[in-house]
């Protein structure tokens, strides 16, 4: 006996299709949307506890103005023009600094990293001088340089070198010796091999020592302003503290932070261009 046919509602029915997964862009798209929202909430969530608790009595004022409070004389001393020469001044000294102290490191770091002998005879003088406290130097270094402007530029390089050559060595170090092998039968010169095979393998390194020496450096210019200088972000918070204008301290140290997450932005974007076989999973 034949079988019955198909009724009319299931005859032209598809098979309910099978729930795919959404794209690994589009995850990746909203991990990134979630963290922004969190790396912007969590700092406002912490400012209005703190106004809440200042407001309460729970914290001393004198030593813990209100959130708000400093924001009032943040906006006044912009308007006075004091707080952008200040800044002005700390991120002129940040910038050379930076540079001075990044083209040595790099170049060094990766004759390091490429030359056995090299790197037998300059690494006992690296870290054995890397430990010494930075801020330790700075009597020296306004000795040699004295108080002008080169002092803290040179605070800055400083700060900025070894973490560089320390993490460049490192990277170089790390490459595959077939690399070496490959470029080295194909007649690469010495210049060739630097440039297409060292420099792009360490590249991770490189960008990691970079943002440690980045944000050493920044550290390094206020403190080497507090003693020596008469502008810029430290001398601003170290002649806030003798006034006792404690609102104006916090306003130095916030502007400071918020240099050091603009910075942080920018060498992380960087390193998203420059390696791009790294991107975030």
């Amino acid at each position: 006996m034949p079988p019955a046919p198909a009724s009319v509602e299931n005859r032209g029915a598809d098979p309910e299709p099978a729930r795919t997964p959404p794209p690994r862009r589009l995850r990746r798209a909203g991990s990134r949307r979630r963290d922004r929202l969190l790396a912007v909430s969590t700092p406002l969530a912490l400012l209005l506890i703190w106004e809440i608790l200042v407001r309460a009595g729970a914290v001393d004022a004198r030593f813990f103005p209100a959130p708000s409070s400093i924001f009032d004389r943040m906006v006044e001393s912009a308007f006075t023009g004091e707080l952008w020469s200040h800044t002005w001044a700390s991120l002129r000294r940040l910038f050379f600094g930076f540079w001075l102290g990044l083209v040595p490191g790099l170049l060094l770091g990766v004759v390091m990293g490429l030359s056995r002998g090299v790197r037998a005879a300059l690494s006992p003088l690296i870290s054995g001088t890397y430990p010494i406290p930075k801020s330790a130097l700075l009597p020296l270094i306004l000795l040699v340089f004295g108080l002008g402007e080169m002092s803290k530029v040179v605070m800055v390089a400083i700060g900025v070198f070894y973490p560089v050559v320390l993490n460049t060595t490192a990277g170089v170090q790390q490459i595959q010796p077939i690399y070496y092998d490959v470029s080295k039968n194909f007649g690469a010169t010495r210049l060739q091999v630097f440039r297409t095979v060292a420099i792009p393998g360490a590249m991770p390194n490189i960008m990691t020592g970079i943002e440690l020496g980045a944000g050493l450096g920044l550290i390094l210019i206020a403190i080497a302003e507090m003693v020596g200088a008469q502008s810029g972000l430290g001398f601003m918070i170290w002649n806030a503290w003798q006034l006792y204008s404690v609102e104006t301290m916090y306003v130095g140290l916030l502007v400071i932070a918020v240099i050091g997450y603009a910075m942080s932005l920018l060498l992380g974007s960087i390193a998203r261009t420059v390696t791009p076989w790294r991107a975030e999973r």
